[in-house]
């Protein structure tokens, strides 16, 4: 009961404190449950991490549920989900309630740009440390660079890159097994 509840205090307080959304959110709950926690390895946290962003749903939904269910279980899953949704819940329910009084507020506005400059660099150190457990082959960095040009320049849809890579992965880059 107790790595329950440490579970969803350190999800939650990741939940209420992180602003744009599962990318930026990936840094912290990599510093919580393992460096902090040691709950997982880094390796473990990778692999988490692959699976929730290559099923459908919202990154920090997917990658809390699959860490509660590694970390405790089915009640683990089920704490650390309603761990990152409750503050989202409430943070949107207050400002739905009070967004039309302060709306045009000048500090209001001035806090969201400030928010909103900072949410792209969460995303960025999120990618640097999820780049740390990537092979360094001449492979894996064409698909990163091909990835990169198919979603910037071309337009391709992301579910399709990652549909294709995973296929790329499975029959081109898995270990030999002898």
């Amino acid at each position: 009961m107790k790595k329950l509840i440490e579970l969803f205090i350190s999800i939650f307080k990741i939940g209420a404190f992180t602003f744009g959304g599962g990318y930026a959110m990936i840094p912290l709950i990599e510093e919580e449950v393992v460096n902090n926690k040691g709950w997982l390895s880094k390796e473990e946290f990778v692999d988490i991490l692959i699976v929730a962003q290559s099923l459908p749903g919202a990154l920090a939904v997917n990658t809390s549920i699959f860490l509660g269910y590694k970390i405790s279980g089915i009640l683990g899953a089920i704490t650390a989900l309603m761990a990152v949704i409750l503050p989202s819940f409430f943070i949107i329910l207050i400002i739905a309630i009070f967004f039309m009084q302060f709306r045009n507020n000048y500090y209001i506005n001035a806090a969201f740009q400030g928010i909103t400059a900072a949410v792209p660099m969460l995303v960025l150190v999120g990618a640097i440390s999820l780049s740390k457990g990537l092979s360094k082959n001449l492979r894996t960095i064409l698909t990163i660079i091909i990835a990169l040009i198919a979603l910037m320049f071309f337009n391709i849809h992301p579910v399709l890159v990652v549909v294709i890579s995973g296929v790329y992965g499975a029959i081109f880059l898995r270990e030999k097994v002898s």
